[in-house]
């Protein structure tokens, strides 16, 4: 069967190597976001300008497309820096997404879900390493977890299967991403090399020493 990926939040960091993946492996490629990049459409790739906050408005930009045979989320809500992500933004952009695929294609096969560390309460403090899956949970809340029990509940009697990644760090080649770990190491080399002093780690022995 052709594979057609409908990947929700599409110019995220993790999406963008996702798409390019899939790409590579002759995939169909439907991506949505808020902004269409102007450059990135052809053949196998379609933007969408799309609100997953908006129900109605998603469903009405995927409905031509119904040979989706998996849901790649990886979208989250606006938020700041650090603490607690809104839990029903997250949820609802989830759901808008599962409902509006399922309304429009009847070959779905699986959901993928993209979580991170967050699940693991890195967040809020310290907690174990190296972490396990069957870790558990804890003090909500945690979007991740209404997430992941929401696509759980409409897996049940669907012919569809589900998964969930769980990535940390993303270390990639994006100019354009300030997060990005490549680039902040990138700056600091070249302030050491301008300074004329060794490439050293910077931070204590702790630091070094432990487990990420």
């Amino acid at each position: 069967m052709r594979k057609c990926a409908f990947v929700a939040g599409a110019t995220g960091a993790a999406a963008t190597r996702l798409i390019e993946e899939l790409l590579r492996q002759k995939w169909s490629v439907i991506g949505a976001s808020r902004k269409v990049p102007a450059d990135k459409t052809d053949g196998k790739l379609t933007y969408l300008a799309a609100d997953l906050l908006d129900a109605g408005g998603l469903k009405l930009a995927i409905s031509p497309y119904r040979d989706i045979t998996h849901l790649f989320f990886t979208a989250r809500a606006a938020h700041e820096e650090t603490g607690v992500e809104p839990v029903a933004e997250n949820v609802a952009m989830l759901r808008n997404a599962l409902d509006a695929v399922e309304a429009t294609s009847s070959i779905l096969k699986h959901v993928h879900l993209v979580e991170g560390t967050k699940w693991y309460g890195m967040h809020i403090g310290n907690f174990k390493t190296p972490a396990r899956e069957n870790d558990p949970r804890h003090m909500p809340p945690n979007f991740y977890y209404d997430q992941q029990d929401l696509i759980a509940e409409r897996q049940k009697g669907k012919q569809w299967t589900w998964s969930a990644s769980r990535p940390y760090f993303l270390i990639d080649f994006a100019p354009d991403r300030p997060r990005n770990v490549v680039s902040v190491i990138g700056a600091y080399a070249a302030i050491c090399r301008e300074l004329g002093v060794p490439l050293n780690f910077p931070g204590t022995d702790t630091c070094w020493y432990s487990l990420s």
